[in-house]
């Protein structure tokens, strides 16, 4: 029995979205995408610095460990959500996903506020985490098909980088919701976990404004719609004075459906078409993940229990090394799109940990202070954050349009699995806490070797397997699954019908 015709949809979308300069339209869309991270670097940064809080008996009174725990929760969250909700994301749209997400995330973090043992506080952590874990894909997928190609990277990182103007309020918040001069401890903490979603509400409206992604519409039988989302695009540009040059018909993509992907079909792709690319997604965001979680999350323990800091003046310590990894990706950003993805990945992975076992070395020759300590590690991250930012924007761009979401996910997954859920457990550990009263350096020292050696790794993997993909469309790097050619054996197609 014969197949029924496919029917072919030509169409200039995407060679249209990236010929457009910078807009006020784009500055919406990191606005109203981008806030969400500084909530996210708030939220985190003030958890961060409850560590010994925590530990108080006026509080939970929980062990070191089971600070570590809670962290890991949270990122086991992450995994869950990421998993489930990019596949959702390449089935529903991007703008539905990352409304849901923030949603859930809220939830989540202000039920945190209410805990009252080690269990619910593990329960609710997982559940804003699950949120989280979400917005990271839905919102580096929109993200990398609404920019135009040549500013993609240095705003991608840039966003991704934003966690960090968050994480250096939190710094700033930790100082008056942990002084006791100023908030009673039993308060201060469960205050933290509220600020996110009254915050929260305020970024939902935003995202309204903010359309759906053009490209997902094109692929997903929605070609007019996706059309009609552009032109009102262009409109606001030129009713600005702005002139738009007219886009070449060669630029054209031939789009059918290409329906929904089975998880087998997902790995023929991922291993069996893109075995290299596979590889490189995954150690960038196993590496990444590995360092940042199990040196953010007991930073402040280090600082209490090696430097003897005062819980309420740990903040005094975050805020430089926030700001240092909020100016990384801004600094840094734009030269992944002149100098060139693959030299700079490799750059800030090998760099920040080279740098990290001299500090390591340092460290155990008992040569630092909290600020010395701290200063080293402002100069490690300052690298480091515009690396990890990048991992995101390479698994975003390597894969076909269809995947993007799920591609996010499935790495983010797996990266935070191997080595981000088991790091701030695995640290918390190596530091002891108050149970460890000789404060032997060597077990956290070799921590930070493994650490650092994992970042060199990672970067010496981009350098072989990296994907030159600065100033190309998302189109060049990788053919949609849903491009004519592409179809599983089509009948005799019918006239292509442009729009």
């Amino acid at each position: 029995m014969s197949r029924p015709p496919v029917e072919v949809v030509r169409s200039l979308v995407p060679a249209r979205m990236d010929r457009l300069p910078w807009t006020r339209f784009h500055s919406l869309i990191v606005i109203g995408l981008g806030v969400s991270w500084i909530l996210d670097g708030l939220e985190i940064q003030i958890v961060s610095s409850m560590g010994g809080v925590l530990e108080s008996p006026s509080t939970l009174h929980l062990t070191s460990g089971q600070v570590g725990a809670a962290a890991s929760w949270y990122l086991a969250g992450q995994v869950v959500g990421a998993l489930v909700f990019g596949r959702i994301t390449d089935k529903l749209g991007r703008k539905k996903l990352f409304i849901l997400t923030l949603a859930i995330y809220l939830v989540g973090s202000g039920l945190a506020g209410l805990s009252w043992s080690a269990w619910s506080l593990y329960f609710f952590r997982f559940i804003a985490g699950t949120g989280i874990g979400g917005e990271y894909t839905a919102i580096n997928s929109a993200i990398d098909e609404i920019m135009p190609a040549k500013y993609r990277g240095r705003v991608d990182i840039a966003i991704n980088g934003t966690y960090w103007g968050g994480a250096a309020l939190g710094a700033a918040a930790s100082l008056v919701l942990f002084n006791e001069d100023i908030v009673p401890l039993h308060w201060g903490w469960r205050i933290g976990f509220f600020i996110g979603p009254v915050l929260g509400l305020i970024i939902i409206f935003l995202r309204r404004q903010v359309p759906e992604s053009p490209r997902w519409l094109l692929t997903h039988g929605r070609a007019a719609e996706a059309e009609r989302t552009v032109d009102e695009i262009e409109e606001g540009i030129r009713s600005r004075g702005v002139e738009l040059p007219p886009v070449d018909e060669s630029k054209a993509l031939d789009i059918v459906d290409a329906g929904r992907l089975s998880y087998l079909q997902m790995a023929r792709i991922f291993f069996g078409k893109y075995p290299s690319r596979s590889l490189l997604g995954f150690t960038m965001m196993a590496t990444q993940a590995f360092l940042y979680n199990s040196i953010f999350f007991t930073q402040g323990m280090v600082l209490i229990y090696f430097y003897d800091v005062p819980l309420d003046h740990t903040g005094y310590y975050f805020f430089p090394f926030a700001v240092g990894n909020l100016i990384g990706p801004l600094v840094l950003g734009p030269l992944f799109d002149s100098i060139g993805r693959r030299k700079m990945i490799c750059a800030t992975y090998v760099g920040s940990g080279t740098l990290l076992l001299v500090s390591a070395w340092a460290f155990n020759a008992g040569l630092l202070n909290a600020v010395t300590q701290t200063a080293l590690w402002c100069v490690i991250f300052f690298f480091a954050s515009a690396g990890a930012s990048s991992a995101y924007l390479t698994v975003s761009e390597i894969f076909p349009l269809e995947l993007r979401g799920q591609a996010i996910s499935f790495f983010f997954a797996i990266a935070q699995g191997t080595g981000g859920v088991v790091a701030p457990y695995f640290f918390s550990r190596l530091i002891g806490g108050a149970d460890n009263v000789d404060l032997d350096r060597l077990p956290l020292t070799w921590g930070y070797i493994i650490g650092a050696a994992t970042m060199v790794i990672g970067g010496l993997v981009a350098w072989r397997f990296g994907v030159d993909a600065e100033g190309k469309s998302l189109e060049d790097i990788a053919d949609p699954l849903s491009t004519a050619h592409r179809a599983d054996e089509p009948s005799t197609p019918e006239p292509t019908r442009s729009i």
